[in-house]
């Protein structure tokens, strides 16, 4: 038995609920303004060669507006999501798969998928049971999980997963930081309906202790990082919202800026002609900008858009195109400088994406889909240990503070951003550093799936 396959496991059990989020300001992704949705929790009990067992939870956001664009009512693709999850824990629940979770994720991903939803929506509903497994095996062998991306733990080199000679003998690991660091410089997200001064102020606004304008977000978390929401499909308005934030940033001393076009916008130019009138009309916002995030439609293969000239400006990352590998491979070659990865596409699929990127000369930053309670541990982890071009994006703590409570009190500094950073001390331990001991985890309510 080779020294890999002594640490191999095999799921023994698998469990589903869904836990609802409301949020106390509306997000608009697109042409949808969201308030909130579920997240689908999962607990997955692995056992190794010697009948050993241990559990791993994971936790993910179901955001239809993000995963699920289309005309059908929300509560409907809501619902068709839910349904998906129900499906894919009993799928999990009786996969024969043995190994380690890059191998077992892997055959999950390529062999049990239906195909009934669009692929990222799948990838969304899958990603609760794919992070529950990695941190069952990191459990189940005492160590932290980023300690077995290896040759030690895996039983194929990443070779094996892209078929390009150059990755022969080479392992996850590999493509990670020599020293992880113990605090991130965090992203603050300016949202299409966030409100950026007094001016703008109804009246209706929550009165909860949180902050509601751009400039008290600010002054409270110690920001100096912002991304900024834009439509995509008006340009006169992503124009002025981008100039206003900017003028809100130079005042307030914010480092970097980034745009996010949410995947509306169908020709380059209308990117390189904001970008070129900033740079001409306020060349100190421009410089601002660290980089641009995708501006393109979701379905890469449908829409082969050169562009080499929109990178040519600022570096630009692939997001919603990047749930897979492969489509990192074609969108390098149209232009793309940069992957923006989420744990919410699979813990799996995020470090395959990482590793042909960082070995193909691309950035790459880890961005957030308003990742609450559990679902932010595995999110951090992965930009503390693949290193991102700056910091880590975190904003659940903007739309549903309230709903961490429980996990802040066992890991304050990454539920609550101080001076721009969050902290990571706390994530010691096995697994994702979850320390599900210490959080009493466990199912409650009526609706549990096993």
């Amino acid at each position: 038995m080779s020294p890999s396959a002594q640490h191999d496991a095999k799921i023994v059990n698998c469990e589903l609920q869904f836990q609802p989020l409301t949020m106390r300001v509306p997000l608009k992704f697109g042409s949808e303004t969201s308030t909130g949705y579920d997240t689908a929790k999962v607990r997955i009990v692995l056992e190794d060669r010697t009948g050993k067992r241990a559990c791993g939870w994971g936790e993910s956001p179901l955001s239809p507006a993000w995963a699920y664009p289309g005309n059908e009512k929300f509560s409907i693709r809501l619902e068709k999501m839910r349904a998906l999850c129900r499906e894919l824990c009993l799928r999990w629940q009786k996969f024969p798969e043995t190994g380690h979770p890059m191998e077992i994720g892997t055959a999950f991903l390529e062999t049990r998928l239906p195909g009934e939803l669009p692929e990222l929506a799948e990838l969304t509903c899958c990603a609760a049971f794919d992070l529950a497994l990695h941190d069952a095996y990191g459990n189940l062998h005492g160590v932290p999980v980023y300690n077995t991306y290896n040759a030690s733990y895996m039983n194929r080199d990443l070779y094996s997963y892209y078929g390009e000679e150059s990755f022969r003998g080479l392992y996850p690991e590999d493509f990670f930081v020599k020293k992880v660091p113990d605090r991130l410089p965090v992203w603050h997200l300016v949202g299409g309906k966030d409100l950026l001064d007094e001016a703008e102020l109804t009246g209706t606004e929550p009165n909860d202790g949180y902050p509601v304008l751009l400039d008290d977000w600010i002054t409270a978390d110690g920001l100096f990082c912002l991304k900024v929401k834009l439509r995509g499909n008006d340009e006169i308005w992503d124009y002025r919202r981008l100039v206003h934030v900017g003028r809100i940033a130079l005042e307030r001393g914010i480092n970097h800026l980034s745009t996010d076009f949410n995947c509306m916008v169908q020709d380059p130019a209308y990117v390189n002609r904001i970008l070129d009138k900033l740079l001409a009309e306020h060349p100190r916002i421009y410089n601002l900008i660290l980089y641009v995030e995708q501006p393109f439609p979701y379905d890469l293969e449908a829409n082969q858009i050169d562009v080499h000239s929109v990178s040519a400006r600022k570096p630009l990352f692939m997001d919603e195109s990047a749930h897979h590998w492969k489509l990192v491979r074609l969108g390098h070659s149209l232009g793309w400088t940069g992957v923006a990865l989420k744990t919410c596409k699979t813990q799996t699929g995020a470090l395959l994406s990482a590793c042909w990127a960082k070995a193909h000369g691309m950035t790459l930053m880890v961005q957030d889909l308003t990742n609450p309670r559990l679902a932010i541990i595995p999110h951090i982890q992965l930009a503390a240990h693949i290193g991102t071009i700056m910091g880590v994006e975190c904003n659940a703590m903007q739309f549903y503070p309230e709903a961490s409570l429980a996990e802040e009190k066992i890991h304050p500094g990454i539920y609550r951003r101080r001076n721009g950073v969050v902290n990571l001390v706390t994530l010691g331990g096995n697994g994702f550093g979850i320390q599900a001991e210490k959080m009493n985890l466990s199912f409650s309510g009526k609706e549990t799936l096993q």
